[in-house]
């Protein structure tokens, strides 16, 4: 058994990613405090579900990774874990987290985990990915969700907080993942995914990247006007909006075929630094703010 397979056959990086903003959402409630080790298992629930919709991502997509040299690599694509391992690793990951979440957290916590799931691993792997340019911005819906799902864990309610981190992460996708499919935009074409590059051009998709990221300002500044984001933090995240702002006008009036996927991923890259250190200030002023 190589368990580097099995892990990667999860998607980790992206995993941690979510878990993180989960985590935030979770402790952005003082209820987190009172019962700590139910709120842990309860995230570890989730992380496992998370893992889980990742590897039954690649169980759907293995033929389509064979033929994208960002994919052809993972563990089903690259033959590493036989289709039997990973669906029954997949059900094992399902099960483990659903009892975690339902034993330690509460019904509604699964319920939206549980629709998290569905509608990425099935909805968008088997139908969004392939029907629509617009697949990365329906689909984000389900990436959105950790923060909602940790608060949930915490409270067993939904209030204004979640929701603004759910918008922030909602908005933050398209640019990210558009940046990934301008300089990848080869392997998408090869394997017939109908990502914006590919069905509506380059120049729209790069008209789109900026206008998303603009969008990013006032969602980023949310937290401060409703009093859970101090003004370190409405500084700090606006100086690193207005440069991912900087970035993306730059890739924008690029017309060097060479330089723009350069910058595009240059994007992408700090795109993933941009949200996690977003979510990193929140969550120290809101740490703070409790001690």
């Amino acid at each position: 058994m190589n368990l580097a397979s099995y892990i990667n056959l999860c998607k980790p990086k992206i995993v941690l990613l979510l878990t993180i903003t989960a985590l935030v959402g979770m402790l952005l409630s003082i209820n987190f405090y009172s019962n700590i080790l139910d709120g842990l298992a309860s995230l570890l629930g989730f992380a496992l579900l998370a893992g889980a919709s990742a590897a039954l991502n690649q169980i759907f997509d293995r033929e389509t990774d064979k033929n994208m040299n960002r994919t052809k690599t993972r563990p089903l694509a690259s033959g590493e874990i036989s289709l039997f391992s990973a669906l029954t690793f997949t059900a094992i990951l399902l099960f483990v987290g659903s009892s975690l979440l339902l034993y330690f957290s509460n019904l509604l916590t699964l319920l939206i985990t549980t629709f998290g799931f569905i509608f990425y691993s099935l909805i968008y792997t088997i139908y969004l990915k392939w029907s629509t340019p617009q697949n990365i911005v329906i689909g984000g819906a389900a990436g959105a969700l950790p923060p909602v799902i940790g608060w949930t864990i915490s409270t067993g309610t939904i209030a204004i907080e979640p929701i603004i981190l759910f918008l922030i992460i909602f908005f933050w996708t398209p640019s990210h993942f558009w940046a990934l499919s301008l300089y990848k935009s080869g392997d998408y074409k090869k394997a017939k995914i109908p990502m914006l590059p590919i069905i509506s051009g380059i120049e729209k998709t790069k008209l789109n990247i900026l206008i998303y990221a603009v969008i990013m300002i006032p969602i980023v500044a949310a937290p401060y006007f409703f009093n859970f984001g101090s003004m370190f933090y409405l500084l700090t995240s606006s100086v690193m909006t207005f440069y991912y702002v900087y970035l993306c006008y730059g890739l924008f009036k690029t017309k060097n075929i060479k330089k723009s996927n350069i910058l595009a991923r240059k994007i992408f890259i700090y795109s993933i630094f941009y949200l996690f250190f977003l979510f990193v200030l929140i969550l120290f002023d809101n740490i703070i703010r409790i001690i």
